[in-house]
């Protein structure tokens, strides 16, 4: 099978495409001829190390495909044929991936591959980080870094249907057109954006800030904040947040978090309860999904190249 291997950590050009055997199924996994594989910033985490796994290693966490050989004990709700889709796993930019059975998804008739791949890992975590990290109750202000990309457009999307005020971060005016058009009453620029914010909220600030950014925006991102506001930091796409003083957080007994989706799926009940909540989302009309780019698999170098970047919009796929 075709395969994109990391034998080494380091840049995009650590992406191999390669010829690999069939993985071996474990006990417990379930063989999927992969269709989609979803592009994630995690991908790129593997890949340079900052979230180190043992090489080489096919990277991929998240994709759609169609379930080939399953395990003994695959839940009964799954068959050979049809479509799943995981998140969190691993192997997915290949032919063939194994994965846990008790982690696969099944995948509405109704939803495209690549529509369901937008869905998962990233549809996911909006969800959490709307219902879950912070939840908004209506006329609060939320300012959403990075509001063009794959989380920032679901995330905007649900806030609004809870009724909250939306500020979306973005860094060229065709990023910040998608914003308004996910619902984002404002769309700015990063330069500045605690001036605007705090205009917004009548010298207040607001009541949450959802950040995947991480470095470049951390500092202003927390004066942004009122009394007893929320920051939650959901990735790095700039790089880790340095160590952070308590004393930062004294001044307006501000709440810092930062979680992660493994935490908000934890079993095979979370885990599906919360992609039936994305999946009706989409299906009612609620939730819109944009595919900012697609990629064979063999141009997997350029598709991580172009994700960090920072250039992109919405969902990045590789198509099989």
């Amino acid at each position: 099978m075709k395969a994109i291997e990391v034998a080494e950590i380091g840049g995009p050009d650590k992406l191999k495409y390669v010829d690999r055997p069939i993985p071996l199924r474990g006990e417990d996994e379930s063989l999927i001829d992969v269709r989609v594989a979803g592009i994630n910033f995690i991908d790129t985490y593997n890949r340079s190390g900052l979230y180190p796994r043992p090489l080489p290693f096919i990277p991929g966490a998240e994709g759609v495909g169609i379930l080939r050989e399953k395990s003994r004990v695959c839940p009964s709700d799954l068959s050979v044929g049809m479509r799943v889709g995981w998140v969190l796993g691993e192997g997915g930019y290949a032919d063939v991936a194994s994965l846990p059975s008790q982690r696969l998804i099944p995948i509405p008739d109704e939803i495209n591959s690549a529509d369901a791949t937008a869905l998962l890992l990233q549809g996911m975590t909006a969800h959490y980080l709307a219902f879950d990290s912070y939840r908004v109750n209506p006329g609060e202000v939320a300012l959403v870094h990075a509001g063009a990309g794959g989380v920032g457009l679901l995330l905007t999307q649900f806030l609004k249907s809870l009724g909250a005020v939306v500020i979306a971060t973005a860094s060229t005016t065709e990023k910040r057109e998608l914003c308004l058009a996910a619902g984002a009453d404002h769309s700015i620029g990063y330069q500045g954006f605690h001036e605007f914010a705090m205009e917004t909220s009548k010298g207040l600030g607001v009541h949450v800030v959802y950040d995947g950014i991480g470095k470049n925006t951390f500092e202003e991102s927390l004066i942004c904040l009122r009394l007893r506001g929320s920051l939650v930091v959901y990735g790095y796409a700039s790089g880790p947040v340095p160590p952070v003083a308590l004393s930062k957080l004294t001044a307006r007994s501000i709440f810092l978090s930062r979680p992660t989706l493994s935490h908000f799926v934890a079993d095979r009940d979370e885990l599906l309860w919360r992609a039936k909540e994305v999946f009706a989302a989409h299906l009612n009309g609620q939730l819109n999904v944009r595919i900012g780019g697609r990629y064979p698999l063999k141009d997997a170098q350029k598709a991580h190249e172009d994700l960090e970047s920072r250039s992109t919009t919405g969902k990045l796929i590789l198509e099989l």
